[in-house]
């Protein structure tokens, strides 16, 4: 198509742009698009696309099914990963409850353990052991080392020497 002006049987024809416009002495007419289109030439398609769309067409029983299957292996292996997260989102707000639990508890122990050494007079303790009970500090030749195997603590099975 050319964007000038034609000559055809005594009058111009301009054709490109949006629509084709016939010049008739001053008026200007516009031509029906719809009737254009359904008038205007079939393109040709090549014979290799003619061939791919017939065989987009025609598909036999065992290429139907192949894709069956692996349609159904994919939605198979897609549930079982939805599953796997969902449980791992659980498993994450349980060690989060479980983690706030522990630090919760951990607090009030701390507090717990402040409140005892702070009720206890270290003085008082020592006042009465001496005063009231009779305890006196050990002297020379009172204490004892024992030899230990590991870390652990020591029980007291018979008198020592």
């Amino acid at each position: 198509m050319s964007t000038g002006y034609e000559r055809r049987r005594g009058t111009y024809r301009r054709s490109g742009g949006y629509g084709e416009y016939y010049i008739d002495g001053s008026a200007v007419k516009k031509i029906d698009v719809r009737r254009e289109i359904k008038e205007a030439p079939l393109k040709r398609t090549s014979a290799a696309v003619r061939r791919n769309r017939e065989r987009a067409v025609h598909m036999n029983i065992g290429y139907v099914l192949f894709l069956a299957a692996a349609l159904m292996a994919a939605s198979v292996l897609l549930v079982g990963y939805i599953r796997l997260q969902a449980e791992n989102t659980v498993i994450l707000d349980t060690i989060a409850s479980k983690e706030s639990k522990l630090n919760s508890m951990r607090l009030e122990n701390d507090e717990e353990y402040s409140r005892i050494l702070s009720a206890v007079d270290l003085e008082y303790v020592k006042e009465v052991a001496i005063n009231e009970l009779g305890m006196r500090y050990a002297g020379e030749g009172q204490i004892v080392e024992v030899q230990m195997q590991g870390d652990d603590y020591v029980r007291q099975y018979q008198e020592m020497p």
